[in-house]
């Protein structure tokens, strides 16, 4: 059997629908439907892997270190007492060691290290869709993100999706693995806008801060997450060519989705 974490989230549905076909799929999610099985990284006690041979443990979300990787090791430790034979993480890929929610993804690539599981370890680069959360234009068509000249190596989600779900119906040959996932076209803030007809405009850190503060919406963990996202793309960490072999193309067997084109559908969406 086969479960997915995190399956009503953005990745999670995109990697269920790629494997909706097995009949020995299993959903994990905090709030299921019927036919799924609630998975709550936070209650250890509802993590459930009875009959489970393989886990795609989706990454449990944004939250301060400490949380995050009480989560993860809940989880892990939850599978290796279930007997789960094989752990696909999706962990954040290598180029990334800048940012400040890296931490909890390198501590848990080293506990299923030394754990008793098999496991894969997919190293995704930021997404797309992210990027036009972050890099989304103002009422006027300006982005004001503070990119600076930097570019970023984003990816389409639907992309990882995939690679997820081929790994995951398949694990035994990528046991002990750890993939690099990112674009093969970095973006930056100008060619962002001149995709959407607008101006690139790029604001300071500090002003980003500010106002990112002052808007109440962001928790507190929050906010240096986005400014150390914004600085390692500023000064070049995230563009792609720091991470040594890149193996989207590969696992994909076909040419990448354009990530800009990813982009500008997630843009248009939200403004729709």
């Amino acid at each position: 059997m086969l479960m997915i974490t995190g399956a009503t989230g953005a990745l999670g549905r995109l990697v269920t629908a790629r494997l909706a076909d097995r009949d020995d799929l299993v959903l994990g999610t905090r709030r299921p439907a019927p036919g799924e099985r609630r998975v709550d990284f936070d209650d250890p006690a509802a993590l459930d892997f009875t009959g489970i041979d393989t886990l795609l443990m989706i990454s449990a979300g944004a939250a301060e270190d400490d949380v995050v990787i009480a989560r993860h090791d809940a989880a892990i430790t939850a599978a290796e007492k279930a007997g789960v034979r094989h752990l696909v993480y999706t962990s954040l890929s290598g180029d990334g060691d800048h940012l400040t929610y890296a931490l909890a993804h390198r501590w848990t690539e080293r506990r299923l290290r030394t754990s008793s599981l098999e496991w894969t370890v997919l190293r995704n680069g930021l997404y797309a869709e992210f990027l036009a959360a972050i890099a989304a234009p103002g009422p006027d068509g300006t982005i004001t993100a503070p990119l600076g000249t930097g570019r970023l190596a984003a990816v389409a989600r639907e992309d990882l999706a995939e690679v997820a779900a081929r790994v995951a119906a398949d694990p035994a040959e990528h046991a002990g693995r750890t993939y690099e996932l990112v674009g093969e076209h970095a973006l930056g803030g100008a060619e962002l806008a001149a995709t959407l007809g607008g101006a690139y405009e790029p604001a300071t850190l500090a002003a980003t801060r500010a106002a990112v503060s002052g808007a109440g919406r962001a928790q507190p963990f929050q906010v240096p997450m986005l400014l150390s996202t914004y600085g390692a793309i500023t000064g070049g960490f995230l563009d792609g060519t720091s991470v040594g072999r890149n193996d989207l193309r590969t696992l994909l067997t076909h040419e990448p989705r354009p990530a800009i084109e990813a982009y500008a559908r997630a843009v248009r969406g939200a403004a729709a």
